[in-house]
């Protein structure tokens, strides 16, 4: 029997790990066993995370996290959650191996997914030219001309964004109209570096070693033609990873873990939720590690009420 386990390796489950370890809690940590260290580990240059004025490689410091984490006393286990039963006084996971594993409290921080095209050369080019997250890239693309896919309030504001580095930045969406809200379409429409190509959809990337161009499908007629970039955004959405707690937990209806507050606590006693698997406006390495020394305070106060 644990005190506490940690289910997801990004910056909010890591963080939460280093809190509650130096609380002495031996948290045990799950981090999947094929996407270890979350999003991050398909981000090349971070320079947005405070204390690297230089940068950081996304790898790297998804490893220095998780070796501070074990200088506290973290277990890892590299396995995934196929099972989650929080129903009682005790939580139990189940894991791949068939391993079950019980504690008293539980931080889910598992993250959330970007919604990709689904081609082949998409990840091959991450972190080359292709990215989900304007934020963190957008400088690196200072004077060059990149588009960026989608037609909601994200890709409005991303494209918005990146007008502040790039030449000039492509909308390409779908359809003839957008689904953005007015206001942020109104923005984009008035700002003089960005151009938008209706009625299309990505069907290729070109690029040995770096985005070089797209191929469009016109989504009426079926033609097809090239458009010459150097980045390509793609903003058709996310999605929090919340699959093992359906039926289980409260859920916003953006679809991320609901909490009470700014608290980490969820709608079940003993089990907490921190980083992206509660954020569905800001999703930052930042804001996720924040949020899981919450969630650690919380899990932590939460013990000491049981008297564990």
């Amino acid at each position: 029997m644990r005190q506490i386990i940690i289910i997801g390796s990004g910056p909010a489950g890591y963080t939460a790990a280093i809190y509650a370890s130096r609380a002495g809690l031996e948290p045990l940590l799950l981090a999947s066993s094929v996407e270890s260290g979350g999003e991050l580990m398909n981000t090349t240059e971070v320079e947005n995370f405070p204390g690297f004025p230089e940068g950081i490689q996304g790898p790297e410091l998804m490893d220095k996290l998780q070796e501070q984490a074990e200088k506290f006393g973290t277990t890892v286990a590299y396995d995934d959650v196929t099972e989650l039963d929080v129903s009682g006084d005790v939580k139990k996971v189940t894991l791949g191996n068939g391993e079950t594993h019980e504690a008293h409290a539980v931080i889910f921080a598992t993250g959330s997914a970007y919604r990709k095209l689904g081609l082949a050369d998409e990840e091959r080019l991450s972190g080359h030219g292709v990215s989900w997250c304007a934020t963190c890239d957008g400088f690196f693309f200072k004077e060059k001309t990149i588009a960026v896919v989608g037609g909601g309030d994200s890709a409005m504001e991303e494209a918005t964004f990146l007008t502040r580095f790039a030449s000039k930045v492509y909308v390409i969406h779908r359809k003839d109209t957008l689904r953005a809200s007015k206001i942020m379409q109104q923005r984009a429409f008035d700002n003089e570096k960005i151009e938008f190509v209706w009625n299309s959809e990505v069907v290729g990337i070109s690029g040995e070693d770096a985005v070089t161009g797209v191929t469009l499908r016109n989504t009426t007629d079926g033609t097809e033609s090239n458009l010459d970039i150097q980045g390509l955004f793609v903003a058709i959405g996310n999605d929090p990873r919340t699959h093992l707690v359906h039926g289980k937990l409260d859920l916003t209806p953006e679809g991320t873990i609901a909490v009470d507050g700014r608290s980490s606590k969820t709608s079940v006693s003993g089990v907490f939720a921190a980083g992206d698997v509660i954020d569905p406006t800001y999703r930052q390495a930042v804001t996720a590690a924040a949020s899981g020394t919450v969630a650690a305070l919380d899990a932590e106060h939460y013990l000491a009420a049981l008297g564990e």
